[in-house]
């Protein structure tokens, strides 16, 4: 990570030619990188904790995998610069939502909402926003749960609220946005409104077997 912190700063002339400066500037950012690190953990911890009581009280885990990611450098200086915000350590903790992210992989459409609500719910968790790409579908196809939340962290000196985003979708969901995510790089390809057309087609499809698992799941229960 320094290596490529390094070749921002440079690039993008953060910071003056002045090496204790620099170092100095190098030292915040990996400051504010343990910081969101550290909300990952609390966000993390707090959806662990709701899958294990969910394990003992209704005998199933409604999540199947936790994933977290932290922005490159490159990535926050970009989008720092494509906002219009100044490059800074304190522009990147108040005007950016998704430095920090973690991502929730349900087995069912209905574990999303049950889940999103509980994590809503509990009184350290303040909800900034939320995007339903579930009910409302990107162009693209794109579906899933977004929530933009501030959740306090606790240190040796302080407490600090850092905001987090937490992306909530079901295996199909996740499955598809990967590839999705994949081939929308492949820039040497030239047929792309074709693709587009055919990973649409498949997000519907996806979208059509999220909602047959789910009414067969009710089935079960209903019968049992």
């Amino acid at each position: 990570m320094e290596n490529e912190l390094e070749k921002v700063v440079i690039s993008r002339a953060v910071v003056p030619h002045d090496t204790e400066h620099f170092f100095a500037q190098a030292k915040q950012f990996e400051e504010l990188m343990m910081v969101f690190n550290s909300a990952i953990k609390e966000v993390r911890t707090k959806f662990e904790i709701l899958n294990d009581e969910l394990t003992v009280t209704h005998n199933r885990s409604p999540i199947e995998v936790i994933k977290t990611r932290i922005k490159k450098p490159q990535s926050i200086v970009t989008k720092l610069q494509r906002k219009g915000y100044e490059v800074s350590i304190s522009s990147v903790l108040y005007n950016l939502n998704d430095v920090a992210g973690v991502r929730i992989v349900c087995s069912f459409i209905d574990d999303i909402y049950a889940i999103a609500e509980m994590f809503a719910k509990q009184d350290d968790v303040k909800v900034i926003q939320i995007k339903d790409y579930i009910k409302n579908p990107k162009e693209n196809g794109y579906r899933s749960y977004h929530m933009i939340v501030e959740i306090p962290v606790f240190f040796s000196n302080r407490k600090q609220p850092i905001r987090v985003e937490v992306q909530i979708r079901t295996i199909a969901m996740d499955f598809w946005a990967s590839l999705e995510h994949q081939l929308r790089y492949k820039k040497d390809y030239e047929k792309t409104e074709e693709i587009e057309k055919e990973l649409k087609e498949c997000a519907e499809v996806i979208a059509q077997t999220d909602r047959r698992m789910q009414k067969i799941r009710e089935k079960i229960n209903t019968e049992l």
